[in-house]
């Protein structure tokens, strides 16, 4: 057929025309992309009628019958397809175009791909608007990216049979969502695992109420029952039920509680500016030591400066020794790593950048 389309001199006549008329590369793009898919559905339809672009045989057992017009709209703008039509049978091009779909395979792979990055649907339909898409509404945009459902849901359900994750990572950040018709602040966990292969991998993701034990044991406990396994350390924040959720569905795992938010919730519990630096100095002299004969003799000093601060702020480093200095337990080369739950803030911006059209509907729907 590629050849039938090249040696046509009425296809390359109206290339050549097209070529002379358009001063316009994106409309340049649009009408050879009209001429040539219909040029190569008529050869089709010629082929299936047993004739040569209209040539007439003895053997020709069909003929044509006319046009069915059709809009498609793709990544170059609006095109209109002129599919031909039989006196006898029927034809569609299935290799060329989907039937029932007036979108091409591209320009949905492009508002997917906006929409994932972030990008409002009123910005989309800006955008098609500007490819020469005369029609793509917010519902349409919406739709389109209704094929992201199966991706996320094939995620949501994989499964770690035969794999081994040393370190589990989890946090959470707040995102506003749509909810019975209100905007309500949730939380958007995510779950982070460090597999056999030295490789982190995200494992799991879904809106929690971080104050509920139930629910972060629900969400635990779906990681479990998908196959995770060998978990040695859970690193998080301590918020509340957590750690009660993470000792009940990963049995003989250490808690990590993250350094990072530790500094920062007793740091906070100090009034004065400048004792709340001195505070953060001291801890932060605690986690530069590399023995673990230091780091608890340098946490025992810092706690006792930081008591004297402020009484509730000592206590609170004080309960959270054994939690905080639990990656002490670990190869010293993963240490920094294994000690906050830093590597889970790339991950919370880009939810965050993206959440004005992620967070749509109930959250809870889609466990």
């Amino acid at each position: 057929m590629d050849t039938v389309l090249c040696d046509n001199p009425e296809v390359k006549g109206l290339l050549l025309e097209t070529l002379r008329e358009c001063t316009d590369l994106q409309e340049f793009g649009r009408r050879m992309l009209e001429l040539v898919v219909n040029a190569a559905m008529s050869a089709r339809a010629d082929e299936v009628c047993n004739a040569s672009w209209g040539e007439r045989t003895p053997e020709r057992e069909n003929s044509r019958n006319g046009y069915r017009e059709r809009g498609l709209a793709t990544s170059v703008g609006d095109v209109t397809l002129r599919i031909p039509k039989l006196r006898s049978g029927t034809f569609f091009p299935d290799d060329l175009i989907e039937r029932y779909c007036r979108v091409d395979r591209a320009l949905v792979a492009a508002v997917a791909e906006m929409y994932v990055m972030g990008i409002s649907t009123r910005k989309v339909e800006q955008v098609a608007g500007e490819l020469g898409v005369k029609s793509m509404s917010k519902s349409q945009v919406s739709r389109l990216c209704g094929c992201l459902d199966a991706e996320v849901e094939a995620f949501r359900r994989q499964r770690f049979d035969g794999v081994r994750f040393a370190y589990l990572w989890l946090d959470a950040t707040y995102v506003k969502c749509r909810v019975e018709g209100r905007s309500v602040s949730q939380a958007v966990v995510t779950a982070i695992g460090l597999d056999d292969t030295g490789h982190k991998r995200f494992v799991g993701v879904d809106c929690v109420d971080t104050e509920s034990h139930a629910d972060w044991k629900g969400f635990l406990f779906d990681l479990r029952s998908r196959g995770m396994d060998g978990v040695r350390l859970v690193v998080s924040d301590a918020h509340e039920g957590l750690a009660r959720a993470i000792a009940e569905t990963f049995q003989g795992a250490s808690w990590q509680r993250c350094v990072t938010h530790l500094m920062r919730n007793v740091s906070g519990r100090i009034h004065k500016k400048e004792d709340q630096r001195k505070a953060r100095e001291a801890m932060k002299a605690v986690f530069a030591q590399k023995s673990p004969v230091l780091v608890r003799a340098c946490y025992q000093q810092a706690t006792e400066e930081i008591a004297k601060l402020s009484r509730t702020a000592g206590s609170a480093l004080m309960e959270a020794e054994e939690a905080a200095l639990a990656y002490l337990a670990f190869p010293a080369s993963h240490r920094t790593k294994i000690r906050t739950s830093n590597v889970q803030e790339r991950a919370n911006r880009e939810i965050k950048r993206a959440a004005p059209t992620s967070c749509k509907g109930s959250p809870r729907a889609s466990r």
